[in-house]
């Protein structure tokens, strides 16, 4: 009967919602081959996707968290289908483990790009908290992976991790990780937390920042760089807040009416700290944060962070260096009453400004249906049309990710959905969405690091065009829920033909610019790295300026004398 209820009021929402008629998707799952769905271990966490081209082909393929199954490499072989590598890929070490965020970056700088995979417990025998080691896997360039995780001395620490994300916050050119953890202990069972089992003090865990070691090892830094507190971890993005950059750091944390709410740690380079900025800039969020998207949806130059949350989710909107950040949810159209975790600011329609896509799912194993979104953004608010998109997914959604997977230059949709624990009235599993309605024009940028990260992450791309400034961030992970995009720019640009300036921003400063781009296409950019004269011929010249200046003011002196 319960079941049955459920099942009517779906229809009647359905039926409430007015159809509108804007970007279309095509959910092509099954005839791409993918096949999968997150199975969670006793309840709630879990799972991500990544992005991530790992043999150079030129088509963008996806690893997807298992938890409780085993995770999936799904190779896209470029004629619009996926085939699922992972048992040839290496990456079976992960069979032990019960997994939960990814993402991915070109750690030693050999030109392919490695893997990170959070876990929260081994399978078999129920272990107390912290239960144990992430996992850290290098590409061999051959279509396969190797375990490297006590090589970068990864496998000192246990933890309970739910995301990873990579960035250079040293600008030294070697990707960084930030590991965001949950549980420092906890007894429990993970389908029963609530509110009243969060408050003890020894429950909170403490991230972890890694400091990549020219390639070679992973060195923790917390301690040194400032972060030394503890919350109930979901996610830390690296991000230019205030475009003075560098990469900060925003901090999704659950539970932070109770514990510590979310946090924003300003970049202090080239000190070797960060200074909590939270309360000050207003982004000391008291909610469930789930997870966060990243965009400039007014396209004025400042990012803007959507954070995802349990009843309403906030859209916090930069208003300038100095200023608290403002949370417009409710002046744009977007306060809806949910419970949601992945979130894509996106180009879908490539009309020049940024739409919005939110995956929903109850807390499993409660399992409440509940409908994904997809706003629109009408330029002064947002427009809710997922049914009409064919993004009204009931599944139980947690992690989701955007990507050009078929190379027809709009972006699709990945969602990660949970299998239920208990009776559910839709199914719920991994759905791919091709983009059907994008109409305007576009450009993709892909960068090819030289002294940066090879595939750019934690660099900016600008474009200049049609009378509107856009900035896309490079995707270091820990975006959307558990998740990374792809490390390919996207720009929608209308009837836009042609693009008047292009800027990168690599991490550490370097600028390059390019002019009369043409559109309506994929161009890759080779950073050419600054000509910067070595430290010891600048400690020359300035040893012989001083003693120029000495020999003058000898001479000088003398003179004086003399003619005294």
């Amino acid at each position: 009967m319960k079941r049955l209820k459920i099942f009517l009021l779906l229809l009647v929402a359905y039926a409430a919602e007015p159809v509108r008629s804007q970007s279309r998707f095509t959910d092509i799952t099954k005839q791409a081959g993918i096949d999968h769905v997150f199975k969670v271990y006793e309840g709630l966490f879990g799972g991500g996707a990544c992005v991530i081209d790992f043999n150079n082909d030129g088509f963008e393929d996806v690893y997807i968290t298992g938890g409780m199954n085993d995770d999936v490499l799904y190779k896209n072989n470029g004629n619009g289908t996926f085939t699922n590598v992972f048992s040839q890929s290496g990456l079976t070490a992960t069979r032990k483990y019960v997994t939960q965020g990814v993402a991915s970056a070109d750690v030693n700088r050999d030109g392919f790009v490695d893997l990170f995979i959070t876990t929260i417990t081994s399978r078999g025998v129920k272990q107390a908290i912290p239960r144990e080691i992430n996992l850290f896997f290098i590409n061999n360039g051959n279509g396969t992976f190797r375990d490297a995780t006590r090589e970068f001395g990864l496998d000192q620490e246990l933890s309970f991790s739910t995301s990873v994300s990579f960035g250079d916050f040293n600008a030294d050119g070697w990707p960084d990780i930030y590991v965001a953890n949950y549980f420092n202990e906890f007894k429990g069972e993970l389908s029963a937390v609530s509110d009243a089992d969060v408050v003890g003090a020894n429950q909170t865990a403490k991230g972890f920042l890694l400091r990549n070691e020219g390639g070679k090892k992973f060195t923790d830094v917390s301690d040194q760089y400032g972060i030394d507190f503890t919350g109930y971890g979901f996610g830390g993005i690296f991000t230019d807040y205030d475009n003075d950059g560098d990469q900060d750091l925003l901090i999704n944390h659950d539970f932070g009416f109770k514990r510590k709410p979310n946090v924003l740690l300003e970049n202090r380079y080239p000190r070797r700290s960060f200074r909590e900025v939270s309360k000050e800039s207003g982004m000391d969020l008291k909610i469930n944060s789930m997870g966060a998207a990243v965009g400039d949806y007014n396209n004025d130059g400042l990012m803007d962070y959507y954070v995802t949350n349990i009843r309403f989710n906030y859209f916090m909107v930069n208003q300038g260096v100095g200023k608290p950040f403002v949370n417009k949810a409710v002046e744009l159209g977007v306060d809806f009453h949910t419970i949601s975790w992945g979130a894509n600011f996106a180009d879908f329609d490539q009309d020049g400004d940024l739409d919005l896509y939110v995956a929903n799912g109850d807390l499993n194993p409660n399992c409440v249906a509940m409908a994904d979104f997809y706003f629109d953004n009408l330029g002064q608010k947002f427009q809710d049309n997922a049914r009409a998109a064919g993004l009204a997914d009931y599944g139980i959604g947690r992690g989701s990710v955007v990507f050009d997977y078929d190379r027809d230059g709009d972006l699709d949709l990945l969602v990660v959905n949970q299998e239920s624990l208990r009776d559910y009235p839709v199914p719920s599993f991994t759905r791919l969405y091709r983009n059907d309605g994008a109409s305007g024009n576009w450009l993709q940028v892909a960068l090819k690091g030289v002294k940066a990260e090879s595939h750019g992450i934690g660099s900016r791309v600008e474009v200049e065009a049609g009378g509107k400034k856009m900035i896309r961030e490079i995707d270091g992970g820990a975006s959307s829920h558990l998740s990374q995009n792809s490390v390919i720019a996207h720009f929608g640009l209308g009837k836009t033909t042609k693009i008047d300036r292009l800027t990168v921003i690599w991490t550490g400063g370097n600028r390059q610019v390019l002019t009369d781009v043409k559109t309506n296409q994929l161009i890759t950019i080779t950073e050419v790295p600054e000509k910067k004269l070595p430290y010891w011929v600048l400690l020359m010249a300035a040893a012989l300026l001083i003693g120029v200046i000495g020999f003058f003011m000898v001479r000088r002196r003398r003179s004086r004398n003399a003619g005294v």
